[in-house]
């Protein structure tokens, strides 16, 4: 039972890294618009940031849960 809710769990992990690190990409891409306001932009560069660390937490999640599987 447990190799199953680990492979569960894993899955949704990748699923929400993959999720913070396109939420990141996008981030980044209004962080560099230089048509956006700079609070915009500002606000967008801290999201990628908060983003980034998302990322890494939900890999390193994942990552735990597939090697117990």
């Amino acid at each position: 039972m447990d190799t199953i809710k680990d492979a569960a769990n894993y899955v949704s992990e990748s699923i929400q890294g993959a999720g913070a690190e396109a939420s990141k990409e996008a981030n980044k891409e209004v962080a560099k618009n230089d048509e956006a306001k700079l609070s915009t932009r500002a606000s967008a560069a801290k999201d990628a940031i908060v983003d980034k660390k998302d990322e890494k937490s939900h890999d390193t999640k994942a990552d735990v849960y597939k090697g117990r599987s």
